[in-house]
């Protein structure tokens, strides 16, 4: 099927690359109108979005201040996505103050202060779908250190399941994308970064990545895009509150 999202407005974070690139690319193929940004906005470049911008969302008042200019410039959106994530590696113990209110910060409250700035428009449209990216690591299964990222992707599996039973009668759907490992410029980084802390070779690093997943492989980003798709279309109309695993097994 082609043109799914034809005359929606959507807004995506973290645009710049992996799996929220690869969502608004997707977006874009379908006739929506994209709205993409990225704490780094060199990362747009090349993005046929109709509007590219950096946007930091652990400001409240960033967001704020863009929620008021987008919806002068095209109404409120009626796709919200939310990608901006982090990876903390490591188990309570490896875990300070300082790492565990960053991740809850970057991945958690910030779909907060998107939804605080966004929610009100679509609640004024009657109609909206609302799509965070969680985990396959999260309150579905726990893996060896991600003590503070699994605590994350398991609250907004909450957070996403919350938003969906308040809203439910007011045309708001809102569900949750669970990938398992996923290749992406994040990824390789921290193989990077595991490779130079266990002396290990980039290659055997990143073999134990691919072995996790059952399904032999690691996932891509347009895999993950195809499922945004679907939840952000009239197709899935009647579905909401859920959790919607793309992790090649990862969760059997």
């Amino acid at each position: 099927m082609a043109n799914r999202l034809n005359g929606k407005i959507a807004l995506v974070t973290a645009a710049g690359q992996g799996i929220g690139r690869a969502i608004s690319e997707a977006f874009i193929a379908e006739g929506a109108t994209v709205i993409a940004t990225d704490v780094d906005p060199g990362k747009l470049d090349g993005l046929a979005a109709a509007r590219r911008d950096k946007l930091d969302v652990r400001s409240t008042a960033a967001v704020d201040a863009f929620a008021e200019q987008v919806t002068r410039a095209f109404g409120s959106p009626d796709i919200l996505v939310n990608c901006a994530g982090f990876v903390h590696h490591g188990t309570v113990l490896d875990c300070s103050e300082a790492d565990w209110a960053f991740s809850f910060d970057l991945n958690v409250t910030s779909i907060h202060r998107m939804l605080r700035a966004f929610l009100p428009g679509m609640l004024e449209k009657r109609r909206g779908s609302i799509i965070s990216i969680s985990s396959a690591v999260s309150s579905i299964r726990g893996v060896p250190n991600r003590y503070a990222y699994g605590a994350t992707k398991a609250a907004i599996i909450g957070l996403t399941k919350a938003v969906a039973a308040d809203f439910i009668r007011q045309g708001i759907r809102a569900n949750a994308i669970c990938p398992g490992t996923i290749e992406t410029p994040s990824l390789d980084t921290r193989v990077a970064d595991l490779s130079k802390s266990s002396h290990r070779p980039v290659d055997a690093v990143r073999q134990d990545f691919i072995d996790r997943q059952p399904m032999g492989r690691l996932g891509t980003p347009q895999e993950v895009a195809a499922l945004a798709v679907f939840l952000a279309s009239d197709e899935a109309s009647y579905i909401t509150g859920q959790t919607h695993l793309v992790d090649g097994g990862m969760a059997l």
